[in-house]
């Protein structure tokens, strides 16, 4: 599967709730257990649904785990018609349908995420083969130092598409990423916002690999001061601030309550913005400003605002068809709607109708970053 745009703050924080899974198989058999199987994406992606028995609800219980990217379960949907299984993870924009064995051992389909669907077989797992599900991580403390133990920048290989910004385990990463993207991540500002500094800040693109001094899982802020750290030491960067009024969008609260649901799993943990493709964001553990944030970055050729009053984290999935001004900063080139009229609406319509929100063009007093020195990174 080639992922058409990588984008996340970080992996998903969400505590699982399962759904339960209707049906019967041909066999007769239970499916309850540990299914698993690795997905041909990159080195390999080892992926898990645990099924659990649930005789309220006629069924089971579901729990999908990428065990790879994150050790937090994902609250999924699991069906079973006959000889067919379908799986539905809603967080993470994920389907899975397949075909089950006579046996009732292994479940062959296709893995789909955003326009993507790759193979995938599905094994019931026994003692001696399931995969070890790694253990939730620790949060690191408020007041831990927010700089880097080691950190290495290396140029990115020019065949990846996209950018990645997140966090594995203790592993701070980032691909794809110029220094403009740095520092816009850093000091949470569009790229307009951003002033001064050498043309190659726009075109030279670097991997970063970074471990925090201090033990745990940084939170949104201390992942931004530790970037900003090692920018100030490795690209030797020197800014200040100053406020400018500027054409931006802001996203405020429509004349109908917001069609979002609150998370309330993990007020201090990440939030995950991570796009399975072009016009599709499933959102998890975000507050407006991280919404506001990810739009801004990714998306939109102006600044962003959060201008809706609403307090906390929520859960929410955004299709639309993006047209070609929209993710430019990524690199990537929007390919047109289709003829037929068919797919989602544009972005303006979705954010209306799905998220009971709205997106208007404002004129609004935004920081300024400007450059006062910067130089290409240090060596490792």
């Amino acid at each position: 599967m080639k992922t058409l745009l990588r984008w996340t703050v970080l992996a998903v924080v969400l505590l699982a709730t399962g759904v339960a899974a209707q049906g019967q198989n041909p066999a007769g058999q239970s499916l309850a257990g540990q299914w698993q199987g690795t997905l041909a994406v990159g080195p390999g992606l080892r992926l898990v649904v645990v099924l659990t028995p649930n005789a309220a609800a006629g069924g089971y219980t579901a729990t999908f785990y990428s065990i790879d990217q994150t050790p937090v379960g994902l609250a999924a949907t699991a069906i079973v018609q006959g000889g067919t299984v379908r799986i539905g993870v809603a967080p993470a924009g994920v389907t899975f349908e397949g075909k089950l064995s006579p046996d009732a051992n292994s479940i062959a389909g296709n893995f789909v995420q955003g326009p993507n669907s790759t193979p995938l077989t599905l094994v019931r797992a026994t003692k001696e083969t399931a995969y070890a599900i790694p253990a939730p991580p620790r949060a690191m403390a408020a007041d831990a130092p927010t700089t880097f133990e080691v950190a290495t920048i290396k140029p990115s290989n020019p065949d990846f598409q996209g950018k990645l910004f997140t966090v594995k385990g203790r592993e701070v990463l980032t691909l794809g990423t110029t220094l403009s993207d740095l520092i816009t991540f850093a000091y949470n500002v569009h790229t307009r916002q951003v002033t001064g500094g050498p043309p190659w800040m726009e075109s030279d693109k670097y991997d970063v690999t970074g471990r925090p001094l201090a033990e745990g899982t940084p939170n949104d802020r201390q992942l931004r001061e530790m970037i900003r750290t090692l920018l100030e030491d490795r690209f030797k960067l020197a800014i200040r601030r100053d406020k400018r009024d500027m054409q931006a969008y802001a996203i405020t609260v429509g004349n109908t309550p917001p069609k979002l649901a609150r998370n309330e799993t993990n007020p201090n943990g990440l939030p995950s913005l991570l796009f399975k493709g072009l016009g599709m964001l499933p959102v998890v553990n975000a507050t407006m400003s991280d919404f506001a944030r990810v739009m801004q970055t990714a998306v939109l050729d102006r600044p962003v605002v959060d201008r809706t009053g609403l307090q906390g984290r929520f859960d929410f999935t955004l299709n639309w068809t993006p047209d070609e001004s929209q993710f430019r900063s990524m690199g990537v080139r929007v390919p047109p709607p289709p003829q037929d009229g068919s797919g989602p609406p544009g972005l303006f319509t979705a954010i209306h109708e799905q998220l009971g929100l709205r997106l208007e063009s404002v004129t609004a007093p935004v920081e300024i970053i400007v450059i006062d020195r910067v130089e290409r990174p240090s060596d490792n």
